[in-house]
């Protein structure tokens, strides 16, 4: 399972690459917004779970109008917190210069909607790494650059934002250029990052991670569990490197209440995570899930149905606040992709590309906005007449 699993995470990168590359969007820098005057009044998230969170995936969206239908259905939701992707590769496209216009758009919007953001940075220039290497490859002598676009970041959006990602899934070779996972190469980014952004943001709180939930043993093609690449973090000192710890969890087809198991994938497993943290003298940190969720895609293996997916979602919250009080957020993978993949990926969306939300986004917005759960009126209403 952990094979497959992996494989079907850099399958859904991959495609999720062409797609964009074929939208004409390409990658050698970020694709313009077509900017419209949005006459947006300053809105508040209404809810009683602030554990509840979304990951969007703005940075390929190319009209403002979509980006704020994003976020507004985010708030709609009772999600006071968004994962967002700010790709170094857009930003800095030539070397030296950064454009910031896509992340000031975005951020303009999020505020906007009193929207909090978990940015995640990583994707390294065509400048930064070698021809013919993938946008996910960060050569040693980029580290350097990619701690100085952090810290530039960091400093630009202080007031708005302080929790930062470092990079996406270590972890997994086709988020580490398709080399092998190394733990002690990711330690180095780590900490050079983390110095920078210090410098310039001291009240920033640095994530490392989000590590990848796969059964991989060392010595695998594929990648290496996250258990093993986080232990191995520790010995390499990166615990003084990091502040909390992002994590990717996900249910497939058991129950979130499923006990963990080092030789299974599900919902709890994060638990053995934060054993590492615990034996490593970091129990003070917190964790956040910035992936996480249930497919509900008709033809795949590890789906479940729509009905099972709501109901798994909204238990999952409710054991996470139960149980976990280290949690700092649960946050749903994902909101919305720009384009329906027209794929098993479609089954993790809470909306479709073109915004009809799906049962599980109205049970989530009753359990956040503390309303019956269950009870959510998502069916169009009979016809009377």
């Amino acid at each position: 399972m952990s094979h497959r699993f992996a494989r079907k995470k850099t399958v859904f990168a991959l495609g999720l690459l062409t797609i964009v590359a074929l939208a004409g969007l390409g990658w050698a820098g970020a694709p313009p917004i077509a900017e419209q005057p949005l006459d947006v009044p300053q809105q508040v998230v209404q809810t009683q779970k602030p554990q509840v969170c979304a990951h969007t995936l703005l940075e390929n969206e190319v009209e403002a109008v979509k980006i704020l239908r994003s976020l507004e259905m985010t708030r709609e939701l009772g999600a006071a917190t968004i994962v967002q992707f700010f790709p170094w590769a857009y930003v800095e496209s030539r070397q030296g210069h950064y454009d910031w216009a896509r992340a000031d758009s975005i951020l303009r919007l999020a505020r906007l909607q009193g929207l909090r953001i978990i940015a995640r940075l990583g994707l390294t220039p065509g400048w930064a790494r070698p021809t013919g290497t993938t946008l996910t490859f960060l050569p040693d002598a980029a580290f350097a650059a990619f701690a100085d676009y952090a810290a530039a970041f960091a400093a630009r959006y202080a007031t708005d934002i302080q929790h930062i990602i470092i990079w996406n899934e270590p972890n997994l070779s086709a988020e580490w250029g398709f080399q092998p996972a190394d733990p002690a190469r990711y330690a180095r980014l780590l900490a050079v990052s983390y110095a920078r952004i210090k410098q310039v943001n001291p009240a920033a709180v640095v994530l490392a991670g989000a590590l990848a939930p796969t059964l991989e043993k060392a010595g695998s093609s594929v990648g290496l569990n996250e258990l093993d690449f986080l232990e191995a973090l520790y010995k390499q000192g990166a615990g003084d490197h990091f502040d909390a710890l992002a994590v990717h969890t996900y249910g497939f087809r058991a129950p979130p209440e499923a006990p963990p198991q080092p030789e299974r994938l599900n919902f709890r497993r994060v638990e053995l995570l934060r054993e590492v943290m615990v034996n490593n003298g970091d129990s003070h940190k917190t964790i956040h899930i910035t992936e996480s969720g249930w497919n509900d895609h008709p033809r795949w293996l590890h789906a479940v149905r729509p009905s099972q997916r709501a109901a798994y979602t909204i238990r999952a919250y409710q054991y996470a606040e139960a149980h976990w009080d280290w949690l700092e957020a649960l946050c749903i993978w994902a909101l919305r992709y720009p384009v329906d993949l027209r794929g098993y990926p479609d089954g993790y969306t809470l909306i479709n590309a073109e915004f009809l939300a799906k049962p599980v986004y109205y049970e989530l917005k009753a359990y956040a906005r503390g309303w019956s759960v269950g009870e959510a009126l998502w069916l169009p209403a009979p016809d009377t007449g």
